[in-house]
């Protein structure tokens, strides 16, 4: 495919990509991949996952801070994916920076977030990502991350 076509990576692909493992993958699709440039992560948010139990019981609400690591993750799968295969069996990636982070509105069961990510500067081994949550197309949340790609 050429750089300009529009990508899927699917949650087999993101398994491979991140070095994260359930409970802790916050994404479950990443569309509208444009190389590293831009994209949009998908999480399906359900009351059986782990954090509910304790975030709270009665009230169940999305923590704010997996919602930037949602963030993160969409734009670590957007990096990872431009890397080779050996060159990215030798790295990891880790989070660099978080900027500017808001929260306007909780997400609760039975939302669908959409992290949209958009880079906004790549230096050697490094990126930033100007990041938005939405549900039903309104904002709930943004950040701007940063994330460096470090040998294992």
């Amino acid at each position: 495919m050429s750089s300009e076509s529009i990508e899927v990576a699917d949650i087999r692909e993101i398994l491979k990509l991140l070095p994260h493992s359930y409970p802790f993958v916050m994404i479950d699709r990443v569309k509208n991949i444009h190389g590293d440039e831009q994209g949009i992560g998908i999480k399906n948010v359900t009351v059986n996952e782990p954090q509910f139990m304790g975030h709270f019981p009665d009230n169940p609400v999305m923590p704010g801070v997996l919602l930037i690591e949602g963030m993160a993750q969409t734009a670590g799968v957007l990096c990872l994916r431009q890397m080779a295969e050996a060159a990215r069996a030798k790295s990891l990636f880790y989070f660099l920076t978080i900027d500017k982070a808001k929260f306007r509105k909780p997400a609760v069961p039975g939302d669908t977030i959409e992290y949209h990510v958009k880079k906004i500067a790549h230096r050697r081994n490094m990126w930033w990502y100007r990041a938005e949550a939405r549900v039903d197309g309104n904002l709930i949340a943004e950040a701007e991350v940063g994330a460096v790609i470090a040998e294992a």
